[in-house]
């Protein structure tokens, strides 16, 4: 793809950044056949191939109008086109820059700008987000249907064994909405790790920034992860051996984070570290021994694979191999690759083409009838739980459970 980008981007890092990948393009149009949206909406314009023409448009200076940025925001940012593309088209890298283009240009609605900004308010917040969400939950039992389907359930902590008993140590991202809503998801992690012999520990961190950052807010999503690095960065020193991510949307950004902050002269050492030292939970099951968790379910498990997990990690399979090798029985699901809707902010901001992406999603994971659907990040599960006929758990609370029966 020629590009001719505008003197206000030209010579900048993004506009660098754009112009290597926009020339990566071929037009080619395998990614439009993978798209979520473009197959609900059938226009090329919500689809990658379109974005990306929409973007390259706004980049050689032509104003963008609000359409632009309502095709930029039917996006999920779920980065299969990444996974689909024989060019190596870093899409999501190129996204993120034409948003917050488009959103510097294009006045929004007050009642939009009022959306997200309470979005960026609350959510990456835990001391905000908790409190709110116990209010909901205490009266969960007296809300319509609507808002019931969308308030979690409490869940209880569990125990977390003591770290310190094991010369093994790792350490694990609390981050912002998953205390408050599982918090059993790390606890069951540092129960697991426990019976392999490796300890976890906390650190007072907080939002990995992923909200902030794909809602355009960089300034504000690179404060969160320089707050995260500064908290995890005496457990480095220590020697701990990875910062485990237990929701792979927030392992996504965690693990960009020596990029996102190559240029910061006090920081970008630190993040590199931090980048390379970041692990899903499901890359460090995957190496261990696993014969003193082994059991045996007669539970039939349906695993959902995360946009995050499969296209922005690129682990595909790991968790599946893992259940196989613990004697789960897993379903086979359709069309494992496209997205169930949750995507961050997604279902919040766009909640009609969300609810049908879950109910595509949830006839896929509940055509072989399973007793049980495993995920592997927070948003998914909530999202999916909301209208599932069967629980819907985090993967990992699967092995705590059995490992303790066991």
């Amino acid at each position: 793809m020629q590009t001719h980008l505008a003197d206000f981007i030209r010579n900048t890092i993004e506009g660098r950044e754009a112009d290597a990948i926009l020339r990566k393009c071929v037009h080619c149009g395998f990614c439009t056949a993978t798209c979520p949206t473009y197959q609900l909406l059938g226009d090329e314009l919500d689809g990658p191939r379109g974005r990306i023409y929409l973007m390259k448009q706004v980049l050689e200076g032509v104003t963008p109008t609000s359409t632009t940025q309502l095709h930029l925001d039917r996006c999920l940012s779920c980065r299969n086109c990444e996974t689909t593309c024989p060019s190596g088209v870093q899409y999501g890298r190129l996204l993120d820059i034409g948003r917050v283009i488009v959103e510097q240009q294009v006045e929004r609605t007050e009642v939009e700008k009022l959306k997200r900004k309470l979005l960026r308010l609350v959510i990456p917040y835990r001391n905000r987000f908790g409190p709110l969400l116990k209010i909901g939950q205490f009266f969960r039992p007296f809300l319509p249907k609507p808002l019931k389907q969308a308030t979690p359930a409490a869940r209880a902590a569990g125990v977390w064994p003591q770290a310190d008993k094991h010369d093994r140590r790792m350490l694990v991202l609390n981050g912002c909405v998953q205390p408050a809503i599982a918090p059993d998801i790390n606890s069951a992690t540092a129960r697991v790790l426990d019976q392999l012999g490796i300890g976890l520990t906390t650190a007072n961190d907080g939002c990995c920034g992923a909200l902030s950052y794909h809602l355009s807010a960089h300034d504000e999503a690179l404060g969160f992860v320089r707050q995260n690095i500064d908290a995890w960065w005496p457990y480095i020193e220590q020697g701990v051996e990875a910062i485990v991510i237990t929701a792979s949307g927030c392992g996504v950004m965690v693990k960009d984070y020596g990029y996102l902050l190559r240029h910061d002269t006090d920081y970008a050492k630190k993040a590199a570290t931090v980048s390379d030292l970041t692990k899903d939970i499901s890359e460090v099951l995957y190496t261990e021994d696993l014969t003193k968790l082994k059991t045996k379910s007669n539970k039939k498990v349906a695993f959902q694979a995360p946009c995050s997990l499969q296209h922005g990690l690129k682990l595909s399979g790991k968790v599946e191999d893992i259940l196989a090798r613990l004697g789960f029985s897993l379903t086979t699901v359709p069309d494992t690759h496209l997205c169930c809707g949750s995507a961050g902010t997604y279902s919040i901001l766009n909640p009609v083409i969300s609810n049908q992406l879950k109910k595509r999603k949830l006839e896929a994971l509940c055509s072989e009838q399973p007793d049980i659907i495993a995920t592997a990040n927070i948003g998914c599960l909530t999202h999916l739980e909301s209208e599932a006929t069967v629980p819907v758990v985090h993967w990992i609370n699967l092995i705590a459970a059995m490992s303790h029966e066991k």
